[in-house]
């Protein structure tokens, strides 16, 4: 396993692992949270950061509170 740096992957991977985990596409990911799907994928291939904003609807589609989707420790990578 690499080690991931930026905030912003560790982010992403975060996203990605618990929209996988769910077993939801993207596009129900993004439609539950209220964003664009190429936002989705931005933000889960390290693209582009996000705004808090997004965080938020991220966060509430997957029933946490924001602080809790920068939580990376047991994050499989």
């Amino acid at each position: 396993m690499s080690e991931i740096s930026t905030l912003s992957s560790k982010f992403g991977i975060r996203i990605k692992f618990e929209r996988i985990k769910r077993n939801w596409s993207q596009e129900t990911l993004a439609e539950k949270a209220g964003i664009g799907r190429t936002t989705l994928t931005n933000i889960e291939r390290d693209l582009s950061s996000t705004t808090l904003d997004v965080v938020e609807k991220l966060a509430k589609a997957f029933g946490y509170e924001p602080h809790e989707l920068l939580i990376f420790r047991d994050l499989e990578i």
